[in-house]
């Protein structure tokens, strides 16, 4: 028995498709195949409450300098 590991994803039809060469061809094999979804451990994620830090600076030194003007908006026909 040999056992072969992989990552595939699904298409957009929701189908999973496997093209695995064994080498032999016209040879006729039991297969089985176990199904499991990509451990959620392996996507990064960004910590709970993330965004909520977003505009939230407690230091009083820090200042926002004063910014140029915008140029004026471009007008399309």
């Amino acid at each position: 028995m040999h056992t072969i590991q992989t990552r595939e994803r699904t298409g957009r039809d929701g189908a999973l498709s496997l093209r695995i060469p064994l080498g032999q061809p016209d040879t006729e094999f039991e297969v089985v195949v176990v199904v499991q979804p990509k451990s959620s451990a392996d996507t990064p994620r960004l910590p709970p409450g993330y965004f909520d830090l977003l505009g939230s600076i407690d230091d009083e030194t820090f200042i926002v300098h004063p910014q140029p003007p915008l140029p004026p908006p471009v007008e399309v026909e």
